[in-house]
């Protein structure tokens, strides 16, 4: 438990797909103009995150890998599969997004008309795709561990998605230079929130 624990901590504020690796900075900067879509999308992230993983996680260790196929037959234990990560990664994502998209056009026609067309390019964010080679790359023992990262990221981008809409929000209110109005500021203030989020690594997990 106390390993789930801090898997989830550490993929919220150490490893944070926005402020340790600026994956999914596309749809950080053009959706985050109100916290009421930035919230939306944020949720749609967690969402995804967390379903796509843990199953890229099954495609990975039962289908995948080198001699993943044991398990249907010894004589498959040579069979490696790997080279497929990425389009077989990628379809799942694209799958859970579509069923997103489907549920968010259903019961928020109001979101889904603002998220416009970030809403269906979450398929091809970098945070989603990454999550999902991270996990890979970290050989997490089982699911659980698998399922509370992807949480975790998903909270993490969710974080800091919905900060800088808040923040610029009230700073349409504020006397910003001409130059630095619009992505100028926000990309100021990114840093300066990637700079705050650096304090987390003094956490001890």
């Amino acid at each position: 438990m106390e390993n789930l624990v801090n898997i989830f901590v550490k993929s919220i504020f150490i490893d944070n797909m926005i402020f340790a690796y600026f994956l999914g900075m596309c749809s950080y900067l053009a959706v985050s103009k109100t916290v009421k879509t930035s919230t939306g999308l944020g949720i749609a992230v967690i969402f995804v995150l967390g379903f796509t993983i843990p199953i890229n996680f099954f495609l990975e260790k039962f289908i995948l890998k080198a001699g993943a196929l044991s398990w249907i037959s010894p004589s498959l234990a040579d069979v490696d599969l790997s080279f497929l990560t990425f389009i077989m990664f990628i379809a799942v994502i694209a799958s859970m997004v579509q069923l997103v998209e489907m549920v968010i056009e259903k019961f928020a026609p109001t979101l889904y008309t603002s998220l416009g067309i970030f809403l269906p390019l979450i398929a091809v964010n970098c945070a989603i795709l990454g999550g999902s080679l991270f996990m890979q790359e970290r050989e997490y023992a089982n699911i659980g561990e698998a399922t509370v990262f992807g949480l975790g990221s998903g909270v993490g981008w969710f974080l800091a998605i919905v900060g800088i809409a808040a923040i610029r929000e009230k700073i349409q209110y504020s006397n910003v230079p001409a130059p630095l109005r619009g992505l100028g500021i926000t990309f100021i203030i990114t840093g300066l929130m990637g700079i705050a989020f650096m304090s987390f690594m003094g956490i001890k997990l």
